[in-house]
């Protein structure tokens, strides 16, 4: 039920890194994988330029063979993850309180709680992308019956996108794919619109817009306002600097993503791995520029998934974090 994709990327590592941090002792390795691989999302996508850079740095710095695997997005990773059969995987708040509650497409009724959460990313602001030839300009520019690209079946843009569109009242025919195919489609006429959910810059969208002309189509603050009343996101402003085409910051909404780990990992290794990944944000940044957000402090957007102790053992030592024993998987 449960199948993925090939290994499409792979990060390995053969030594320890000679920082000073991480040079301090040798952690207990006892029940340490061999390898380990991240479940991301469709190339093309936010998810698998940062789930590839996190899975290098983490290989360099614990000396354990790692990538980046090629998934559907956050439904699938959960699914993945809490089963075990990928030991780390990314998800947004959203499909992870859908998973918990069963509510996962992939295994209805299947209540998803063995995936742990194991650090903040980054924010995915929820933005829509047009030729310029189009002459869509708004939401409200979106012709009748408008064929849109969610991006891959089950990804947070599939699962909430839709959604928002039939509030605002869009009328529009469903499409579903790859960042990357979805956009040679808009390119090629095949597509009026795609509707990104994705840390920015989104590959994709910087790709359209050094090969054609095209329109970044903020919400109204009407728009706006109606959408984070009746979803779990928030207030967010694509920068202006994030694409050539923006000429001044973008009006949007939000979901905060998560990295994840499956809940019977060892302690020790979950906690090498995030300290790896939070020690040194300027590392990050320069492995995906979403990075920007993923820093220690944000650790309290987790509201919906148990942590993994490692985890929860790391942000309490190093970030002042107090997690209440209920919210750390085998606590409560």
């Amino acid at each position: 039920m449960f199948a993925v994709t090939k290994l499409v990327a792979v990060a390995a590592a053969t030594a320890m890194s000679a920082t000073a941090l991480h040079a301090q002792s040798e952690p207990d390795r006892t029940g340490w994988p061999d390898s380990f691989t991240v479940g991301t999302g469709s190339q093309g996508g936010t998810y698998f330029g940062y789930g590839s850079g996190w899975a290098g740095i983490v290989s360099e710095v614990l000396g354990v063979t790692g990538g980046a695997e090629v998934t559907g997005g956050p439904m699938q990773n959960m699914a993945l993850v809490h089963t075990g059969e990928l030991p780390f995987g990314m998800t947004t708040m959203g499909p992870a309180a859908e998973s918990i509650a069963g509510n996962n497409p992939i295994a209805p009724g299947f209540a998803m709680t063995n995936a742990c959460a194991m650090f903040p990313m980054y924010q995915t602001p929820f933005s829509i992308t047009a030729l310029a030839s189009s002459g869509i300009t708004s939401i409200a520019d979106i012709p009748e019956g408008a064929r849109i690209g969610f991006g891959p079946a089950g990804s947070t843009s599939d699962t909430y996108f839709p959604r928002m569109m039939e509030e605002l009242g869009v009328n529009f025919e469903r499409r579903n794919g790859g960042w990357s195919d979805l956009g040679g489609q808009l390119q090629d006429g095949l597509l009026d619109v795609i509707a990104f959910a994705a840390g920015v810059p989104v590959p994709a969208v910087s790709q359209l817009e050094v090969q054609t002309d095209i329109n970044i189509i903020e919400f109204t603050e009407e728009e706006q306002a109606k959408i984070t009343a009746s979803f779990p996101v928030a207030q967010f402003e694509i920068a202006a600097n994030t694409y050539t085409t923006l000429e001044a910051p973008a009006r949007s909404v939000s979901m905060w993503n998560f990295a994840i780990a499956n809940c019977d990992l060892p302690e020790s290794f979950v906690y090498g791995v995030v300290d790896a990944v939070m020690s040194d944000n300027e590392r990050m940044v320069n492995t995906h520029r979403a990075a920007r957000s993923t820093l220690p402090e944000f650790w309290d957007r987790n509201t919906v998934m148990k942590w993994h102790p490692g985890a929860a053992r790391w942000f309490t030592e190093n970030a002042g974090a107090e997690i209440a024993p209920e919210m750390i998987h085998g606590d409560g």
